[in-house]
């Protein structure tokens, strides 16, 4: 169904990206897409290392009134503007 697009199609699809959505607007788009894949990236990054944290932590329980560090998840490496201090959700049902 679909073959292997060719240099002419690749051109003609530039060409309809480049009407539908404006000069102008590409360098912005891609710029925000780059740093979607780079927020993505490091969130897939802190989750990993959570789990590999919570299978350390498992064997040795943080003492008795001693709260858990804040975690602070970046945007990007050096990009101190985005970064967020991230809540721990804590468990309030009584089972």
């Amino acid at each position: 169904m679909f073959g292997k697009l060719g240099p002419t199609e690749i051109i003609l699809i530039l060409v309809v990206i480049i009407l539908l959505f404006g000069a102008k607007k590409l360098p912005d788009m891609a710029r925000s897409l780059g740093k979607s894949a780079r927020i993505l990236k490091s969130e897939a990054k802190a989750m990993k290392s959570d789990g590999q944290e919570d299978t350390t932590a498992a064997s040795a329980p943080p003492t008795p009134g001693e709260a858990p560090a804040q975690r602070t998840i970046q945007a990007a490496p050096g990009d101190v503007t985005s970064s967020r201090p991230v809540a721990e959700p804590t468990d309030t049902t009584k089972r």
